[in-house]
């Protein structure tokens, strides 16, 4: 978070009101028809290079299953018949290359040619071959660090490209627009394997919160520019496109990609002293100050009566006697009316290991409870949980519009959301900051999202 050098006019709040919120969510695990997913031979969708390592075996499913999801969508949603990639698929070991199994074309065609040991560490489309190639090496690293289905999502996101290149790419050029759209159509075709209708691959539950962390590895660096030719979007970016086709689907995925879109992806300015991380008791100071604000007016639109602000203070080591906060590092006792925070087991390592937008984003988690108490709804159960998370999406979205300058004399940096999302994942799912709740942090995530891009309307807010 940056200290601003001027002043911004502050964006009006919509103030609606409060029910709660949901995303949708696949449970258990999805079982494709027939007797469940078998393997796809080498016969059947041949990969040039490819080994007897069970990762290019997943790769090869994942790419068959792929090519059948594009053979049915294709038609429906672009009006044109689907043609399989013309120069097939590459598979390459970088760490034992075995040049004798790729033609004297190498990887690609003869119009661009690729050295096999040049696809070390990459997956990537050729255009101009209609190729897709990928590291094995590079795959089973993915697949190691953050679980098993990266690797089709990554192989999703490449098969997004050719898509691109049969329906077109961004008419603006920018890398930014062709990256997130891929990331978009790889989630639309993960929910067709999450509905159990892939013949080679299934997807559990839990392995939606591995793909999440996994977009870590793969946004740009904190601070890149978003013009750059080589862009893919932040954090924030990249996973939010991802959800788009997971929960909107195709169309959406078609229709949303435009110039317009925003993209939170920004690059540091000489204002962002230590890559734009604030001191701890500013950000304590500017969350306590700025919260009340943003619920003193909406509060009394959505339900009729003044904001009476909660009390927000840090503990160290046990919770305070209040009934639901026993064992817990974050919450609000209604007795009290007051938001408790563990300093030592939460506040500290969230801000030290993640960043100050991740303690900005565990404060205003129970102010949102809170609200919740005070509008007379339920504050135990998993509806709170998805709305508070929602919630605070929509309070970050303020920060991010500007609209807190003029209350604090601050304003979000490039990785600020990032950091939001990184909380919810890392701390969201555990029992002392959200007992009992039956999300995971893919919904969890997707519920700060949908409060962040969509308001309050996407929390269940209406008049």
């Amino acid at each position: 978070m940056r200290q601003l050098l001027h002043r911004v006019a502050p964006v009006v709040v919509a103030a609606l009101v409060l029910t709660g919120c949901a995303t949708g969510t696949v449970r258990g695990q999805a079982t494709p028809p027939g007797d469940g997913p078998t393997d796809v031979t080498a016969g059947e969708f041949p990969v040039t290079g490819a080994g007897d390592e069970p990762i290019d075996q997943f790769a090869r499913n994942a790419l068959a299953d792929l090519d059948a999801f594009w053979a049915q969508a294709y038609p429906e949603y672009f009006g044109e018949e689907y043609t399989p990639l013309a120069g097939g698929y590459f598979s390459v070991d970088s760490e034992a290359l075995d040049e004798s199994a790729y033609p004297g074309t190498g990887i690609g065609c003869e119009g661009s040619y690729t050295a096999p040991e040049d696809v070390a560490g990459n997956a990537f489309y050729d255009p101009v071959c209609d190729v897709i190639a990928y590291d094995r090496a590079l795959l089973q690293e993915l697949s190691d660090d953050y679980g098993r289905f990266l690797v089709p999502v990554v192989m999703a996101h490449e098969f997004g490209h050719a898509m691109q290149g049969r329906f077109g790419f961004a008419e603006s050029g920018r890398s930014i627009q062709d990256e997130t759209q891929a990331d978009c159509l790889a989630g639309a075709w993960t929910r067709w394997v999450a509905d159990g209708r892939a013949a080679h691959l299934s997807l559990r539950e839990p392995e939606l919160d591995d793909v999440v962390r996994g977009f870590l590895l793969l946004r740009d660096d904190v601070g890149s520019d978003p013009d750059d030719v080589e862009a893919h979007g932040s954090y924030f970016d990249r996973v939010s496109a991802f959800y788009d086709g997971f929960e909107r689907g195709l169309g959406t995925c078609r229709d949303a990609f435009g110039e317009d879109r925003l993209f939170t992806a920004a690059a540091f300015t000489p204002t962002d002293l230590d890559q734009g991380n604030a001191d701890f008791a500013d950000i304590v100071d500017w969350v306590g100050a700025t919260l009340p604000v943003f619920w003193g007016e909406v509060f009394p639109a959505a339900f009729g009566g003044e904001f009476e602000e909660p009390e927000i203070a840090g503990f160290v080591g046990s919770a305070p006697g209040c009934d639901g906060l026993d064992g817990r590092d974050l919450g609000y006792c209604a007795d009290d009316r007051t938001v408790y925070i563990d300093e030592t087991d939460l506040a500290v390592p969230a801000y030290d290991e993640i960043g100050d937008f991740a303690l900005a984003t565990a404060m205003a988690l129970p102010y949102a409870l809170a609200v919740r108490d005070q509008a007379g709804l339920p504050v135990d159960d998993g509806e709170a949980t998805r709305s508070a998370v929602c919630l605070t999406g929509w309070y970050q979205a303020q920060w991010y519009n500007a609209e807190f300058s003029d209350v604090v004399g601050a304003e979000i940096s490039p990785g600020d959301l990032d950091e939001a999302v990184q909380f919810l994942l890392r701390y969201g799912v555990e029992d002392e900051v959200f007992p009992g709740t039956d999300a995971s942090g893919f919904e969890l995530v997707g519920a700060f999202r949908n409060g962040f891009l969509d308001g309050g309307a996407a929390c269940g807010i209406g008049v």
